[in-house]
C-alpha cells in the first residue's frame, strides 16, 4: 500500500481519537482529498473494529467511545504535572495571559490555583472553570457553541476573539511537532488561533509532552524555533536530538528539574 495512503489513514484514526467523531466532509477538507477517497479509507478502517460510521460521520466504536478528552487528560499525569508546575512558575500574580485548548494547557491552569488577580483569555472552558475558583481572577471567553466532549470553543470566531486582546503570556499546546520543528494541528483554524495568541503575547510558552515529537497532524503552523519557551516533560526520541540542541536554553525538561 502506498505510504501516502497509510499516512492518511493514520491521520484519520488520530483525528477520530482526538475528537470522538468527525464528519466525512470535514475529513475530506482537512486532508485535501475527495469525499469518495475518505469513504474508501473508511471501508478499510471500519473493518478493523475500532471505528464505526454514523449518519455521515466516523466515530470511535462503542467499546472505545470513552470521552477522548478525559482519556487524554488522564494520561502521563506525572509528566503533565511537572510541565504545569514549571509553566505556572513563569506567571506572576496580576498577569494577563492566553490559555489554549488541550489537556496539558488545562494542567497548567490547575497549577495556577495559587495565583491571584489574573486576567485569563481562553477558549478552554475547563481551564476557565479551574481558574474561576479564585474570585480575584478575571476570565474572558469567546461566544459560540461549545465542542463536546472537549469542552472548548474552536473555529474562525475564536481567531477573531484572540485578535481583540493583548497579553503578557500565551500558554498553548500543539497536536504534533514535525522533523523540522513544524507545529502541527488537526485543523487550520487551530493553527490560526495559536498563531494569533503567539503574536499578541509578549512571551509565548509551548507546553507539550515528549510524545508530541514526531506525531502526525495535517495542518502546519509555525515552528518550534519561534517559541520563547518550550516546556516538555523529558527529552524526545534520538532523531530529534539536533532539533532539541538547536533550541538550547529555550527548551526546558520539567522532570529533570525535580
Amino acid at each position: 500500500m502506498a505510504s501516502k495512503k497509510l499516512r492518511r489513514r493514520d491521520l484519520i484514526q488520530q483525528v477520530v481519537q482526538e475528537r470522538g467523531g468527525v464528519s466525512v466532509g470535514a475529513l475530506a477538507e482537512m486532508l485535501a482529498v475527495s469525499t469518495q477517497t475518505i469513504r474508501r479509507d473508511l471501508d478499510v478502517l471500519c473493518d478493523g473494529g475500532g471505528l464505526r460510521r454514523a449518519h455521515g460521520r466516523i466515530e470511535l466504536a462503542e467499546d472505545r467511545l470513552n470521552t477522548p478528552f478525559d482519556q487524554r487528560a488522564g494520561t502521563n499525569l506525572v509528566g503533565k504535572r511537572a510541565i504545569a508546575e514549571v509553566a505556572a512558575a513563569q506567571i506572576p500574580d496580576g498577569a494577563t495571559m492566553f490559555i489554549s485548548i488541550g489537556s496539558t494547557a488545562l494542567s497548567v491552569a490547575r497549577a495556577l490555583h495559587r495565583r491571584k488577580e489574573l486576567t485569563v483569555i481562553t477558549n478552554n472552558l475547563s481551564a476557565a472553570m479551574a481558574l474561576s475558583e479564585e474570585v480575584s481572577n478575571r476570565i474572558i471567553l469567546p461566544g459560540g457553541e461549545i465542542r463536546l466532549p472537549d469542552r472548548d470553543f474552536v473555529g474562525e470566531e475564536v481567531v477573531e476573539f484572540f485578535a481583540r486582546y493583548r497579553a503578557e503570556y500565551a500558554i498553548f499546546g500543539t497536536a504534533g511537532i514535525g522533523a523540522e520543528g513544524e507545529l502541527l494541528e488537526f485543523h487550520q483554524a487551530e493553527v490560526r488561533a495559536t498563531e494569533r495568541m503567539r503574536r499578541n503575547a509578549q512571551e509565548s510558552i509551548l507546553v507539550i509532552d515528549h510524545s508530541k515529537f514526531g506525531r502526525l497532524a495535517p495542518a502546519v503552523g509555525g515552528n518550534v524555533a519561534d517559541i520563547d519557551l518550550v516546556i516538555c516533560d523529558r527529552p524526545p526520541q534520538p532523531e530529534f536530538t539536533d532539533l532539541v540542541e538547536a533550541l538550547g536554553r529555550h527548551i526546558h525538561f520539567a522532570e529533570e528539574a525535580r
